[in-house]
């Protein structure tokens, strides 16, 4: 699981920013009553699910890509070769282009605590570490310091010197470890690989097969639930022409590739049948996308991030999205939304619904509405947000007149 994730430096991103799954001690009669939206790890309760709320360009999506970068530089940067420029840009006002970015991830495998930290820029890697807490207590596995030396735990990496000589300053050294077989770092590997998973997934790519297989029965007790009148689906593999760059030529030629196909059957034409992709609603779709994710997600413990996971979807669809991570035993979610139907105390906690906007200076902030000390559980939190109690909300004069002294001008 997830505890807590920060970074800085990165896009819209200027200073610090936490995304905490560590619930605060809230002990009054509703968080109480929202008892399965946070699970219990050796004592410490950690939430199931955080919801990002604000307007359009505070930043929501650049914390989705900052997550995502650092899970990807985990499992890719091995790869890297000496030309490399990571892709991403740090934030441009105030002479923070000069200046490192930075990211922590400290979360739970195998039931053991890690953090871990690195610090880059576009060009290279400048620190690294990696602690565990193996007997509860904090116990260094690895640090990489500025002067490119390292030091390590004792007995945690086997040959690490090995590791060090194949690990250039465009590698993180946990990568390149995991890479040379490593078990600490390819424990933490297997970890970002399958239990902390970066969006959806394309329903027709063949990775899908095992699970819609896996799943069938409960996608279709799903989709009734949220009153849909699809009884059944069925997939068959296809192949279709793709294009592909000829090496060495830079021409495209097409080549077949695999893909699925799936028709859906409805309650009153059992012999009729609809393409999924060209015939089904595109809520039917994004909730059949969502569905095959999330039943994994939900049926194995992992973890999962999906940036405007409701967009296209009946607010009841969302709750219902909600409602199965909170009747997972381990499973975590973290996502945007502009639905305000959401921010609700009755459905979230309140350190589960966090407020992302832009500071003056351009620079994203985040906040929860457990920071707020002066908000009553009795009170309307979504008017509240609304009416621009917690700042997070676009101002807009949309009024008739204002218009049209608009296009007057």
């Amino acid at each position: 699981m997830i505890l807590k994730i920060e970074f800085e430096n990165f896009f819209s991103i200027r200073d610090r920013i936490r995304i905490d799954f560590r619930a605060a001690n809230i002990n009054t009669t509703l968080a109480r009553e929202l008892r399965h939206n946070f699970m219990d790890w050796n004592g410490v309760p950690v939430l199931k699910s955080v919801g990002l709320f604000g307007p359009n360009a505070s930043g929501k999506s650049n914390i989705m890509k900052a997550i995502n970068f650092c899970c990807r530089m985990i499992l890719d940067s091995h790869l890297n070769n000496e030309g490399t420029i990571f892709n991403f840009e740090p934030f441009k006002f105030d002479g923070w282009q000069e200046k490192p970015s930075n990211f922590l991830i400290d979360f739970v495998c195998d039931n053991v605590e890690y953090e871990y930290y690195f610090e880059l820029t576009k060009n290279k890697i400048l620190t690294e570490s990696l602690y565990h807490y193996p007997y509860g207590r904090r116990a260094k596995v690895f640090v990489r310091g500025a002067d490119g030396k390292y030091s390590f735990g004792t007995s945690v990496i086997n040959k690490p010197a090995d590791v060090v000589l194949n690990t250039s300053d465009k590698n993180l050294f946990l990568s390149r470890a995991s890479s040379m077989n490593r078990e600490i770092a390819q424990k933490i590997y297997r970890y970002f690989m399958n239990q902390f998973l970066l969006g959806l997934v394309n329903v027709n790519d063949m990775m899908v097969l095992d699970g819609f297989n896996t799943y069938k029965n409960v996608i279709l007790k799903a989709l009734e639930v949220c009153d849909t009148d699809i009884t059944d689906i069925e997939v068959r593999k296809e192949q279709i022409p793709a294009p592909v760059m000829v090496p060495g030529q830079g021409d495209i030629a097409f080549k077949l590739v695999d893909v699925l196909k799936f028709k859906t059957i409805h309650r009153n034409q059992k012999d009729v049948m609809f393409d999924l992709d060209l015939e089904e609603s595109n809520g039917t779709r994004k909730l059949f996308q969502i569905l095959i994710r999330l039943l994994d997600v939900v049926k194995n413990s992992k973890g999962i991030m999906m940036d405007e996971f409701d967009m296209g979807l009946h607010t009841r669809l969302a709750d219902f999205i909600l409602d199965l991570i909170h009747a997972s035993e381990r499973s975590q979610l973290l996502f945007s939304s502009h639905n305000t139907n959401l921010i609700d105390v009755k459905r979230l906690r309140r350190d589960q619904i966090v407020f992302v906007n832009k500071s003056e200076y351009g620079a994203t902030e985040v906040y929860s509405l457990y920071d707020f000390k002066d908000f009553r559980e009795n009170m309307d939190a979504e008017k509240g947000y609304i009416q621009g109690r917690f700042d997070a909300v676009p101002y807009v004069d949309s009024s008739v007149d204002s218009i049209k002294q608009l296009l007057e001008g």
